[in-house]
């Protein structure tokens, strides 16, 4: 018998709340957290705006923000997410054995400081070309070297096992779209062969700078719709243009169910079901028969060992992109078959934009919570049927139903596919 492994803690930090009751009551209400961007000056892109996290201070989470004044937004989003999840599971109120205690996250890449690169760009130029003596020169002059190390996407486990003291496997991927829930599934399969009794897994990315924006512009992944930001993430909608980018972190303490009962620690939510599969096609596009996708949610359902009949609900990928939620509505058919109609489906990004690296985490939060309530989040800025997306996508309005499993997929760049289901807890 495989060890069974259960959720007894989780936190988040998004764009439509800095904690997991306030992100789900804007999640219930439909609310937006798309805006103009703040961070930089974006008037020169062909997108302005993105869903930034909001009123944000990691003070009000954690005691000594000063400890990561030189971090990046992704590792103190990661540190306050964290901070929520342990302090939910009440996991460190009781002994653990710190060996046991491991950090799996899906974690993206910190932020360059885009005005002092471009600074030292400029300065170092001579008779239009770059002098690269000059160059690294003026970088060993003017870069903070710890500031330099917290780009390096492994930071945020590092700090999160240091802050916890766990000691137990610490690992990071960096997936694209799918890292952090791949990190909660292999952090699952941790904790199912042995190697450890609790995990803390989830995901911490923030691309809202001129290079992230910059480059999703250059693949045209990114909604246009400047004149009405509000309106711009509408997945499965026939008028969906792109994503919008948006940032955050999330966190799930997992856990050995036995453990967890033996100290009567709070059960949101088991995992059952894990599927990992490649595309193995291209770098940007996802297969067109959605073979990799279809594939994952296969795996996933026969982990679980239930049938597609079984799936109470789906929390898509739906990036709002033209490509992605029409393959993953062809993908839900292939893996769900005849139960695929009767299935609602439903796409948080089109409330806190696209989350990138951390978006699976907060995913299956949310998932979790849904469970939790039987209320299924709505997909916002559904308007407009699309023939070739003609799923059940509980559009606009949250909506009350029975929910004893949930199956989240996410899908990345590179042809990355994990779905993961999310079950009720019964003795």
């Amino acid at each position: 018998m495989r060890r069974r492994v259960v959720v007894t803690g989780m936190g988040c930090v998004t764009p439509v709340g800095n904690d997991v009751k306030s992100m789900w009551e804007s999640l219930r209400n439909g609310a937006n957290g798309v805006g103009q961007i703040s961070h930089f000056d974006a008037v020169n892109f062909p997108t302005k705006f993105a869903a930034e996290v909001k009123n944000f201070r990691l003070g009000d989470h954690y005691e000594r923000p000063e400890r990561f004044d030189l971090a990046g937004r992704n590792v103190k989003f990661a540190v306050a997410a964290a901070v929520q999840a342990v302090k939910a599971s009440g996991l460190l109120d009781s002994p653990l054995d710190p060996t046991q205690f491991g950090v799996y996250l899906g974690a993206g890449e910190g932020q360059q400081d885009f005005t002092v690169f471009m600074n030292m760009i400029s300065q170092s130029r001579h008779n239009g070309e770059l002098d690269l003596e000059r160059f690294t020169k003026s970088g060993l002059e003017r870069l903070n070297p710890q500031q330099e190390l917290e780009q390096e996407p492994n930071m945020p486990a590092g700090h999160l096992a240091s802050l916890f003291n766990a000691q137990g496997p610490n690992l990071n991927c960096l997936t694209a779209c799918a890292a952090s829930s791949q990190a909660i599934g292999e952090a699952t399969e941790i904790i199912r062969r042995g190697d450890a009794e609790v995990m803390l897994s989830g995901g911490a990315h923030s691309m809202i700078h001129p290079f992230g924006v910059t480059g999703f512009n250059l693949l045209t992944a990114l909604s246009t719709r400047n004149e009405d930001p509000f309106h711009a993430s509408r997945p499965f909608d026939k008028d969906r243009d792109g994503f919008v980018l948006g940032e955050g972190a999330g966190m799930l303490i997992l856990e050995e169910l036995e453990r967890a009962k033996a100290r009567n620690a709070p059960i949101f939510g088991e995992v059952v079901g894990y599927g990992s599969s490649a595309d193995a096609y291209r770098i940007t596009d996802i297969h067109p028969e959605g073979r990799g996708a279809t594939t994952c949610m296969k795996m996933a359902l026969r982990d679980a060992r239930i049938n597609p009949e079984d799936v109470d609900y789906i929390n898509a990928h739906g990036t709002s992109t033209v490509v992605n939620d029409r393959v993953e509505t062809m993908a839900i058919k292939q893996a769900c078959g005849s139960a695929a109609p009767q299935i609602p489906i439903s796409s948080i990004k089109s409330m806190m934009g696209h989350l990138i690296a951390a978006a699976g985490s907060v995913e299956a939060i949310t998932c979790l919570l849904a469970i939790r309530d039987d209320v299924l989040p709505p997909t916002l800025n559904y308007e407009t049927p699309d023939p070739e997306c003609d799923l059940d996508y509980v559009p606009n309005v949250a909506r009350e139903a029975p929910v004893r499993r949930a199956l989240s997929n996410s899908f990345g760049f590179g042809g990355q596919n994990i779905s993961l289901v999310f079950a009720e807890y019964k003795g």
